[in-house]
């Protein structure tokens, strides 16, 4: 176990809040009594299994708790001693407890072999590279991963029980849980595995035509009914004063046909997710008219989620299992990380794709298909925290247009399906645990109002919003 990690040494900067260098202290134990010294030693020397770690996580949030930043926690354990610490801290919350609840989680997960559904998109990064490139194995996981071809069939081996847990667009649990467009089943948002990452894509015909006003008469394609993509959609083309159950046709096409129906002239243009966007650049049958982050910035897109049966009856593979992809999130959002995930995501079993594709949409570099070579960082983001305010629009605008079929308490429903305060809670244990770990939406505010096409909107105001929007359904 590295020492730069143990919250109980008062010589290292847990937290990173005191602008300690990252390569920490020439001597971690300088100025210690030789008890002292020696514990941490040997807590230094404890192999880093996935027990130590999330022993040493469950201490930092404890901790964090108690002295709220690094200098409290510092000057206490200088006071106190390591000793004297350990007992005082143990005095309040018993230190052999979190090594139980740690045990706990990693020897006595109730399921250890998992099936976990995916679509073959780059918004699965996460759960496909987290499985390419061994998270799971690492909380002792056996993963089984498997390539969906749709939404649909995704979603109906999920409720049938053929999956565990699921890639799954972010109003799909919604949908799930509220019984639209399927039997009811309560299904959570568990964590975003994106944020951003899709395109709005034209035929080359179009090139010259794009101004979505002039669009009445196109036949667009969206992955599924109850995804970001349709809901953007009609949001953007109802800004434009067209009606999207009027003026343009809307088809759902699964992600892996939409380039071949682009070329064959059965659609004029789509919103969905790569690769099949710069794919379509790739091929030279499209182009990208618009990425949805200019829509609206760190929107969500896809999610992990998990029914609330599986939550209930596998509470210590749950940890473990949000854990692992929590922390391939976290790895994917990293400028190594995404082109190693690219890498690690391209064979036949997974996406299928050129590499060199991949590389473009994940770091950004990329021709639009109009000339122009474009960077953009955040293409596609990796930003796990679900937000309420995410959860409270999806809701709204389900209801917008008529897939809800009555007014409701939206803030109040999403704070029902979507996980944020559990896993912004593991996300910040996992942060106090390791340094070198960041989640930088971890403490955003959850509530915040969210600008959409240049418009505020507000959570506690989702009713008012979507009936002053145009074509609302629910006038």
């Amino acid at each position: 176990m590295t020492h730069f990690k143990d919250p109980f040494n008062p010589n290292i900067d847990v937290w990173n809040e005191c602008g300690e260098a990252s390569t920490g202290p020439a001597d971690p134990y300088a100025g210690l009594s030789a008890e002292d010294a020696d514990i941490l030693r040997r807590r230094e020397k404890q192999t880093l299994t996935s027990e130590v770690g999330m022993t040493r996580a469950l201490e930092s949030a404890v901790l964090q708790g108690l002295f709220k930043n690094d200098v409290s926690r510092r000057g206490f354990l200088r006071s106190a001693g390591v000793t004297g610490a350990l007992a005082a801290v143990a005095s309040v919350f018993p230190l052999s407890s979190l090594q139980l609840m740690a045990e706990e989680a990693m020897k006595n997960l109730e399921k250890t072999k998992l099936t976990l559904g995916f679509v073959p998109i780059t918004c699965a990064t996460p759960i496909i590279g987290g499985h390419a490139l061994g998270f799971y194995q690492r909380y002792g996981l056996d993963v089984d991963i498997v390539k969906t071809a749709g939404w649909a069939v995704s979603r109906d081996k999920c409720l049938n029980g053929e999956y565990d847990g699921s890639h799954l667009l972010f109003p799909m649990p919604m949908a799930m849980s509220l019984g639209i467009g399927s039997t009811a089943q309560p299904w959570r948002v568990v964590s975003n595995v994106n944020t951003n990452g899709q395109a709005i894509v034209l035929a080359n015909k179009h090139l010259e035509n794009q101004d979505p006003a002039n669009w009445k008469g196109f036949t667009f394609a969206v992955p599924f009914e109850y995804s970001m993509h349709n809901l953007l959609l009609r949001n953007y083309v109802a800004d434009a004063g067209l009606d999207p159950d009027r003026d343009i046709q809307i088809r759902v096409v699964p992600p892996p046909e939409m380039v071949a129906n682009l070329r064959s002239e059965n659609v004029d243009g789509y919103l969905a997710p790569d690769p099949f966007c710069q794919r379509a650049v790739y091929d030279q049958v499209g182009f990208i008219h618009k990425l949805t982050l200019d829509l609206w910035k760190q929107h969500p897109c896809c999610v992990f989620g998990l029914s609330q049966t599986f939550i209930d009856e596998n509470p210590n593979t749950t940890m473990a299992l949000t854990t692992a992809i929590l922390e391939a999130t976290a790895s994917a959002e990293t400028s190594e990380g995404r082109v190693a995930f690219a890498e690690s995501m391209a064979p036949a079993n997974y996406l299928n794709q050129p590499v060199e594709i991949l590389k473009q949409i994940l770091t950004g570099v990329f021709p639009d298909g109009q000339g122009n070579i474009k960077a953009v960082p955040d293409r596609i983001s990796f930003m796990p925290l679900p937000t309420q305010t995410m959860g409270t629009w999806v809701l709204s605008q389900l209801r917008r247009w008529n897939y809800i079929d009555s007014d409701t308490d939206y803030a109040t429903l999403a704070e029902e399906l979507v996980m944020t305060t559990t896993t912004r809670e593991t996300m910040r244990a996992m942060m106090a645990a390791d340094a070198n770990l960041t989640f930088s939406d971890a403490e955003q505010d959850v509530y915040a109002p969210v600008e959409i096409q240049g418009r505020e909107f507000a959570p506690g105001a989702a009713q008012e919003f979507i009936d002053s929007q145009p074509f609302s359904r629910t006038i």
